[in-house]
């Protein structure tokens, strides 16, 4: 019935969702010839009421809801049909000029027009210019009435909701049901024939030559009783801060799910710098006035040397003449494999501790080395790679070493890490992602974002949603774009995007308004920036706590933030794992997980040899007066003497 439903409409196959909800909705309501009555009927002890019924996919035209009716616009907005709403007698409809699914009362369908009618139609019409006629707006007055009875005026007030399930304006059909702001090719064909083909070529073969230069891989027969694992080309545009295209990337990707776990792998994990160990070296480098260079490793995964056999099919456009039966037997590893992350930082981390640099032991991907002449240190992000040194010649000599033994590429002084861009005047270093917020934006500019002052309103309370999830997929995307944001550089939003991320599962219209609160504040703060100086060397931290703030579960957040070089280095925002009995608890509760961090940053710090021996004392600031009292006097108290067993 679903295949029926979308051959007869013209309907793209990403709709088939909509389509089997659809079909599901209408088979409760109708007979069969086993069972003469309906499942509704059965569950409902009525008949279901079928004049309502329209035919999927068919051209409709929806009221324009009353705030966004303008004296000279169209009353009325052209959408398919593609279902109906679980929670009201409403339709559901895809519009077809912004791409977004509506929820509505007030239709009008056509139920014999289809949109891939129009499109025949409009294929078929001769012009006599080369420009393109853009399609007619939406007739509003009296269309032609469909065939079937049409909707009574009856069910009141409009009911209108964004499901924000498209993205931006489209021009064609096919682009609207697209949710991916990149061009970037999909698979191998498509960037062969893409405008782009001899860019993309000529980043395949650089590609092909870093394998096959590096002898990942031999061809052989494949072994009785095993079998090998495919391959996919993964393709990339590099952008520049300002948003200008700055290289082409191919690579070569294992189909890694396909391997077997304790037959082609056993271990899996490897570290990578935390975010807040790359600012604390930024803001002693400010401090101290450090170089800061960067390097990046050519395909660091194929560094490694693998400890299982595994067997690879001939990758796509590479098949050898004469050898098509053969399979690559893997001499090292390759991008996709699930060891291959753990393999490149064993690799690396036996290469460099050979040099005589040492692991730091709150961050194992921070390197230290200290001569009687310079102390370098090295921050390992998968591939990124930043080199602080006293001296630039203790730099130059760690490139160069590092240089003989894996492929790289000489970066400079740093100007761009992890999409952070990296600015140095005089004594200050700024960290600001302007380009990353502003594609934020971009994606999601279909939600009309208009700017705000504050991030978060605190007099709405966010509750559970109990009723059906209104783009769940797009809201995830929209809160983990606003997440790599705050861990980065935006410590002033960390409160607003954990309470937001606590309803990926279910999300409601008011927490699609709070998305678009944050975004809002973001468009009016997209030039903002975390800024360091070497006139503030003070490192202290700051705690906080929200009483209660969980309706549904009656817990608290705690909030802490470290500043250093009068910047921020490390902060977080979390939902306590236990209910507070009071404000005082709830705030000895976040001073206790401030205290953690302030001991891994006191780490950090005294193995880089960097800070005064022995270390001061970090001061910790907190607004709450019952807090400290209970901090500092051991006295006995019979309203909080549960509390040091709790959180001790």
């Amino acid at each position: 019935m679903v295949n029926c439903m979308l051959n007869q409409s013209g309907q793209p196959n990403n709709l088939w969702g909509e389509a089997l909800l659809t079909a599901c909705y209408v088979h409760n309501r109708i007979t069969s010839r086993v069972i003469p009555t309906s499942p509704y009927e059965l569950w409902k002890g009525r008949n279901p009421n079928l004049d309502y019924l329209k035919v999927w996919g068919c051209v409709a035209y929806y009221r324009t809801p009353d705030p966004k009716q303008t004296k000279l616009g169209a009353r009325a907005n052209k959408s398919i049909f593609i279902g109906y709403a679980q929670n009201s007698k409403a339709y559901r409809l895809l519009d077809i000029d912004s791409g977004v699914v509506v929820e509505s009362r007030d239709v009008e369908f056509f139920e014999d027009k289809f949109s891939k009618d129009e499109e025949n139609s409009s294929h078929t019409t001769p012009t006599s210019t080369s420009r393109e006629i853009l399609p007619p707006p939406p007739i509003v007055e009296e269309p032609r009435r469909s065939t079937r009875a049409r909707i009574e005026k009856t069910f009141g007030d409009d009911f209108y909701s964004y499901l924000v399930e498209g993205t931006q304006k489209k021009v064609t059909r096919e682009v609207i049901f697209s949710i991916n702001l990149d061009d970037d090719p999909k698979t191998f064909t498509e960037a062969m024939t893409s405008r782009d083909a001899p860019l993309w070529k000529e980043a395949i073969n650089d590609e092909m030559d870093s394998i096959m230069g590096n002898g990942t891989w031999e061809l052989a027969d494949l072994p009785k009783g095993r079998r090998p694992i495919g391959s996919k080309w993964i393709f990339k545009k590099k952008y520049h801060p300002d948003g200008s295209i700055s290289a082409y990337k191919a690579r070569l990707v294992a189909k890694g799910y396909r391997q077997r776990e304790r037959i082609d792998y056993f271990d899996t994990y490897a570290p990578v710098a935390r975010i807040s160990s790359i600012r604390t070296l930024i803001a002693i480098s400010t401090l101290k006035g450090l170089y800061i260079h960067q390097m990046d490793v050519k395909t660091a995964f194929l560094n490694g040397y693998l400890k299982k056999e595994i067997y690879l099919e001939q990758p796509e456009g590479f098949v050898t003449p004469g050898q098509e039966n053969k399979v690559c037997r893997l001499v090292k590893s390759l991008y996709g494999l699930k060891q291959a992350p753990k393999q490149w930082h064993e690799r690396f981390d036996t290469t460099v501790t050979a040099f005589g640099f040492q692991h730091n032991s709150a961050d194992r991907c921070i390197y230290s080395k200290h001569t009687s002449d310079y102390i370098v240190v090295i921050c390992l992000y998968v591939d990124d790679m930043l080199i602080i040194g006293t001296h630039l010649e203790g730099i130059l000599e760690t490139k160069k070493y590092i240089s003989s033994n894996f492929k790289m590429k000489d970066l400079g002084e740093v100007d761009t890490i992890l999409g952070i861009k990296v600015k140095r005047t005089g004594g200050q270093i700024s960290l600001s992602q302007s380009h990353y917020i502003e594609k934020i934006l971009t994606k999601f500019q279909h939600l009309n974002i208009k700017e705000f002052n504050t991030p978060f309103d605190s007099s709405v309370k966010l509750k559970v949603n109990s009723g059906r999830a209104v783009a769940q997929l797009e809201y995830a995307s929209a809160v983990g774009s606003m997440m790599y944001a705050t861990h980065c550089t935006r410590p002033d939003i960390a409160f607003a995007v954990s309470k937001l991320s606590q309803y990926t599962v279910n999300p409601g219209t008011e927490h699609w308004k709070a998305v678009g609160r944050v975004l809002g504040y973001l468009k009016r703060t997209s030039t903002f920036e975390l800024t360091y100086s070497s006139s503030n060397g003070i490192l202290e931290g700051y705690s906080d706590a929200s009483w209660i703030d969980h309706t549904s579960d009656s817990k608290s957040t705690s909030g802490w933030i470290y500043t250093l070089a009068g910047g921020a280095i490390s902060w977080a925002s979390k939902k306590q794992t236990c209910i507070a009995h009071s404000t005082m608890e709830a705030e000895l509760i976040a001073l206790a997980a401030a205290g953690k961090e302030a001991e891994w940053i006191r780490d950090l710090l005294m193995d880089i040899r960097l800070w005064d021996i022995p270390m001061p004392s970090i001061p910790m600031y907190c607004d709450s007066e019952a807090t400290l009292s209970k901090v500092y006097n051991a006295v006995y108290n019979g309203k909080s003497r549960h509390a040091r067993n709790r959180h001790a």
